[in-house]
C-alpha cells in the first residue's frame, strides 16, 4: 500500500491510493454515492492486489479528502465523474484497466465503457444498476422504504457530534446487511470513524443525492463491448436484485454471479467469492 496522493484531475483535486505491482494488470475501483474509497477495505484491495493486479482506490468528488463542494449545491453530473475516473487513469500513466464500481460507482463505469471504450479492459459491476432516465419503463423495483425512512433522521441529527454522526452511519450500514451475514459492526465503525476524520466535509456527501439519470444515456448499454461481471445481493435494498438482472440482459454477453443472502453491501464473507470473480474474470478479458 503506498501513501494517498493528490491529483490535478479535470479541473478537481481527486485523491487517490494504490496497491500492488505498477507492471501488473491496473484494476481501478470505483466506490458509490456518498462514500469514500475507505470503504474499499485496505484487506481487500491488498488480497485482490497479491492475485496479481496493480489496484487503485480513489475519492470522488465531494468525499473524502477529493474536492468538496458546499453541502446542497449542484456543480456536477455523473459523466464529470467519469471524467474523473479517467483522468485517474491518466495520473497513473495507465492506458487500459478493469473497472470495479460499486453501486454507483458501477453506473460510472458504464458511462466510461461507452465513451472510453479504448481505456477499458474489462467491467465488474457490484451492486449497481442501469445509468439512464429510465424512460423505458422497465418497473424495476425501487429503494426499499426503510431505507429511505431511516435517513429522513439525518435531517435531525447533530452533525459536529462525531459520536452521534458515527452511530447513525454505523446503523444505516446495518440496515443494508443481508440476511445470509452477521452485521460486522466494528469493522464498519472503523471505517465510519476514518471516513469522519478525512473527509474534508462531510455533509458535502449529500451532494451525491441530487445526481440523476441522464436521458443521453438511456438505453445505451447495448453498445458497451467490455466483457462485463455483474455481481448482486439477492436481498440487495437499495437496488434490489431485478436490477442485477437487467444489467446483464442489457450488456451484450454480460454474466451473472449472485450473492445468495448479501444486501448492498460488500461484507468479508463475500470477499472470497468477490476477489475469485474479479480474478478470473480479468484474466479472461487480457
Amino acid at each position: 500500500m503506498r501513501p494517498e496522493t493528490i491529483h490535478q484531475v479535470n479541473g478537481v483535486e481527486i485523491c487517490a491510493q494504490s496497491f500492488g505491482d505498477p507492471k501488473d494488470p491496473a484494476v481501478l475501483l470505483i466506490m458509490g454515492a456518498m462514500c469514500s474509497m475507505v470503504y474499499w477495505d485496505t484487506a481487500f484491495c491488498e488480497r485482490l492486489a497479491e492475485t496479481g493486479r496493480y489496484v487503485i482506490r480513489f475519492d470522488n468528488r465531494d468525499v473524502g479528502r477529493s474536492t468538496v463542494y458546499a453541502p446542497g449545491t449542484k456543480n456536477y453530473s455523473v459523466a464529470d465523474m467519469a471524467n474523473d475516473a479517467v483522468g485517474v487513469l491518466d495520473a497513473y500513466q495507465i492506458e487500459k484497466a478493469h473497472l470495479v464500481g460499486m453501486s454507483l460507482g458501477g453506473m460510472i463505469a458504464q458511462v466510461i465503457a461507452v465513451y472510453y471504450p479504448e481505456r477499458v479492459q474489462s467491467m465488474t459491476l457490484i451492486a449497481s444498476g442501469l445509468f439512464g432516465s429510465d424512460k423505458n419503463h422497465r418497473n424495476l423495483p425501487p429503494m426499499d422504504e426503510s431505507v429511505l425512512a431511516y435517513h429522513a433522521k439525518g435531517a435531525s441529527l447533530d452533525w459536529t457530534d462525531e459520536k452521534a454522526v458515527a452511530d447513525y452511519l454505523v446503523a444505516g450500514s446495518a440496515i443494508l446487511c443481508g440476511p445470509a451475514h452477521v452485521f460486522e459492526e466494528e469493522r464498519v465503525y472503523a471505517q465510519v470513524t476514518e471516513e469522519i476524520k478525512r473527509a474534508n466535509n462531510l455533509l458535502s456527501m449529500f451532494n451525491h443525492a441530487q445526481l440523476v439519470g441522464d436521458d443521453a444515456f438511456e438505453g445505451r448499454q447495448s453498445e458497451i463491448k467490455a466483457p462485463t461481471l455483474v455481481i448482486h445481493g439477492t436481498h440487495d435494498t437499495i437496488l434490489p436484485f431485478p436490477h442485477a438482472e437487467a444489467l446483464a440482459a442489457e450488456i451484450p454477453a454480460a454474466t451473472l454471479l449472485t450473492l445468495e443472502g448479501t444486501g448492498h453491501e460488500m461484507h468479508s464473507d463475500d470477499w472470497e467469492t468477490i476477489i475469485k470473480g474479479i480474478y478470473r474474470h480479468t484474466s479472461s478479458a487480457e
